[in-house]
């Protein structure tokens, strides 16, 4: 179906969701601007490998290399149908532009923008524990990013910890590759799994991947523990052993690396310096842009599909981004095939119960802030402890997350919070006793990411101009 009115739009995010927005927009005879910050797109779960990398993509994705093939397929088709522009880091939004820095060169440029589709995908949601900075520990986005992409491991005997359905997938992936797993150490309970059957049976064949990546991991000799509580990582110059507690027993286990995380969390940074308006999600524990069903923001012209306005999963960020671009054609009074429009909204409705279910399977520690001990380093960037924010928020009397930060300088390091947001907030609705939607959400603030602080100048010099 083709289309000779005069539209660009531009799609932040080359993952499951933004490929989809590209392609569908291709198709209705549309050149969009596709910006990514990867060198090839794919996204994290997805991620592809270097061009000469040698492995085959059932050895990378396991039981997802069918859908991984086909969305890198996907791409390939259109690539020359549309402006994309990989290695490049949007850091900003300005007056109907993106900032955009291109990494191999150390350039920056700008973007105009009349209609934009976020698509940044998500990160670990990390909460700390004692030794977590030491040289071996990774989040396991981190380790799948290694195995997938530079085609090596974190270490030679590695545990996974925490919680969530990438944790399974990232032991399996990494028990797969000839990897010693020493053990899976997961923070949910058995019974929490088994509660949340009925809900994961609404869509029986990834919960039955759920379940050979356990069964598999199990026959395979991985100990799996679940009901754990993280207390300390070991080690001198790097990662040694880790200890837990299990029901009231505290385990030490050797090793040489940890790959951990807590499910993930969405990338809002863009959607907040956008001015989209964000709402508490309980479901996923955190402030999250608002969309409606068909993926606008309460930006006009600003569509938001895929993880980053919310975790769903894989599958519905490819039904999000094709959602969000026929929506997009159709507000700029394109034609386009509305049966199929209405087919992908049910289908994303329809993941919902699933999505509930998940959460109940692998629920948030939300006793961890009382556990944290005051010398847990809570902010990596700038090494403040969760000793000092309580005292902090003992001084001060700071109940609001930015107040903190301002405080005590947690979150304003090269990670912008992306990596201590999570536990700090929670260290302070602990220390106020506040429910931890009211002490609110790190502010988005340019640069999003780390850039070279000549290309602030080059930008601003560009914006008086």
């Amino acid at each position: 179906m083709k289309t000779t009115l005069a539209l660009q739009p531009v799609i932040v995010g080359a993952g499951p969701a933004g490929i989809r927005a590209a392609q569908t927009l291709a198709g209705y005879g549309i050149r969009p601007v596709l910006i990514d910050e990867a060198s090839r797109a794919g996204g994290q779960i997805y991620r592809r490998p270097p061009v000469h990398f040698k492995r085959a993509p059932e050895s990378l994705y396991g039981m997802e290399a069918s859908r991984a093939t086909a969305l890198h397929g996907a791409i390939d088709a259109v690539v020359d149908a549309i402006d994309y522009q990989p290695d490049s880091l949007v850091w900003n939004v300005q007056d109907g532009r993106l900032d955009v820095m291109h990494g191999p060169t150390q350039t920056t440029h700008t973007v105009p923008y009349r209609q934009l589709i976020v698509a940044t995908g998500a990160t670990d949601r990390v909460l700390p524990v004692p030794g977590w900075t030491l040289p071996g520990v990774y989040t396991l986005g981190g380790a799948q990013v290694a195995l997938k992409f530079q085609g090596c491991t974190i270490g030679s005997r590695v545990v996974f910890m925490g919680t969530g359905p990438l944790l399974y997938l990232v032991a399996y992936q990494y028990a797969k590759a000839g990897v010693d797993v020493a053990a899976v150490l997961d923070t949910a309970r058995f019974a929490d799994q088994l509660a949340a059957v009925p809900a994961l049976l609404t869509q029986p064949a990834v919960f039955m991947k759920g379940v050979y990546y356990v069964g598999w991991l199990r026959a395979h000799g991985v100990a799996l523990h679940s009901g754990v509580r993280p207390v300390r990582v070991l080690g001198d110059q790097r990662t040694s052993a880790v200890v837990w507690e299990q029901d009231g027993r505290e385990h030490t286990l050797d090793c040489d690396a940890i790959g951990f995380g807590y499910a993930l969390r969405s990338e809002t940074q863009l959607a907040d310096l956008l001015g989209c308006r964000f709402a508490f999600a309980p479901m996923q524990r955190a402030h999250l842009p608002e969309r409606d069903a068909v993926g606008r923001s309460s930006v006009a012209g600003v569509y938001l599909a895929g993880d980053g306005a919310g975790i769903m999963g894989a599958d519905a960020a490819e039904w999000a981004g094709e959602l969000a671009a026929l929506s997009l054609l159709a507000d700029e009074g394109v034609h386009i095939d509305a049966d199929r429009a209405r087919k992908l909204e049910r289908k994303l409705a329809k993941l919902s119960r699933f999505r509930e279910g998940l959460e109940r399977a692998f629920p948030f520690p939300q006793d961890w802030a009382a556990h944290a001990p005051d010398e847990l380093v809570v902010c990596r960037c700038e090494n403040v402890t969760a000793g000092e924010l309580r005292q902090t928020i003992h001084d001060s009397g700071a109940d609001e997350l930015n107040r903190l930060k301002a405080l005590s300088r947690v979150g304003m390091g090269r990670c912008q919070g992306r990596m201590c947001g999570v536990a700090a907030a929670e260290i302070l609705a602990h220390a106020v006793g506040k429910p931890v939607q009211l002490v609110g959400r790190l502010r988005g603030q340019a640069p999003i990411k780390p850039i070279p602080i000549h290309l602030m100048h080059v930008a601003s010099e560009g914006a008086g101009g």
